[in-house]
């Protein structure tokens, strides 16, 4: 049996070098496949494998000092999701522009977050103050499309760099009183997301501790999240039950449809989303009629 790992960890690293090598001879002794990045904040992996392999990872990584309180979180899946075992050690632990400068970590994790909240306690929250609360998607719009909480707020992002400009904008200063609930795939970005917020003026601000994944262990479609789960590996899209709610469009015909296509064109990186019918016509296959027009131009050289 194979499963997928997700987990991460804020905590100070001194040397995120030696921590890279010991991961990748790590992860290439157990023949998993994935990816790990590591900062100087902390570290933050997805990996791929047999079973058993995998608590041995777990078993392993868990005996560092620092990560000795990391959860992982368990996902359906095989290694062949991904191509290869990759880490790698990067200046930020997630790819916000200059998030150095937003918030501090120390051996409990990012000073200064949004409160963590249990699956169970987010229903709490919102049956005790209803309208009062409102669900703040940290993750690029396109996630949005295809799975979201109830009447989220979905902010204009196409990375995670655009938040700082999002947040400092006029557009969410009606909400700086509210109950901000943040949430993303498996927590990570609301760790930073959440700290972003508070110093930027919103008053009461939580995270889903463990993200959607979380969340959807708990609940499936039976609660709050509507939807698929965009993940970035060959899967693509994860359900949470055999009766997920099919909340995304065809780009093309306006059809319901949780399927992303990578664009036709190679250089270009963006996402198509498309219903399985319109993807049988190769020239739908393209974010744009740009990537069109380019990707025909090069095929007539």
């Amino acid at each position: 049996m194979q499963k997928i790992l997700l987990y991460y960890m804020f905590t100070p690293i001194v040397d995120p070098i030696t921590l890279k090598l010991w991961q990748k001879t790590l992860c290439d002794s157990l023949n998993l496949h994935g990816r790990v990045l590591i900062s100087h904040q902390g570290i933050n992996g997805t990996v791929g494998g047999d079973l058993e392999d995998l608590k041995k990872y777990v078993k392993a990584t868990k005996q560092f000092a620092a990560f000795k309180n990391i959860v992982f979180k368990w996902s359906d899946g095989k290694k062949e999701d991904f191509p290869r075992m990759s880490v790698r050690v990067r200046r930020e632990l997630v790819g916000f522009q200059n998030s150095e400068d937003e918030f501090d970590v120390d051996a409990k994790g990012v000073v200064g977050g949004g409160i963590h909240l249990k699956p169970k306690q987010v229903h709490e929250l919102v049956e005790k103050y209803g309208d009062d609360v409102v669900f703040f998607d940290g993750r690029n719009e396109h996630e949005a499309k295809i799975g979201k909480f109830r009447n989220a707020v979905v902010p204009n992002t196409n990375t995670s760099r655009d938040f700082i400009n999002e947040l400092e904008s006029d557009k969410y200063n009606d909400l700086k009183d509210k109950k901000i609930v943040t949430y993303c795939t498996g927590g990570i970005r609301c760790e930073v997301i959440s700290a972003m917020m508070k110093k930027r003026g919103f008053n009461e601000v939580y995270q889903i501790d463990g993200g959607i994944v979380k969340y959807g262990e708990s609940y499936g479609d039976d609660g709050l999240w509507e939807g698929s789960l965009r993940v970035f590996d060959e899967r693509m899209t994860v359900d949470f039950s055999d009766h997920a709610k099919v909340i995304g469009t065809c780009s093309h015909c306006g059809g319901s449809t949780n399927n992303f296509e990578n664009c036709a064109w190679a250089n270009c990186n963006e996402l198509v989303l498309i219903c399985l019918n319109c993807k049988q016509n190769p020239n739908l296959l393209f974010h744009s009629e740009l990537c069109r027009t380019n990707a025909m131009s090069l095929s007539t050289v």
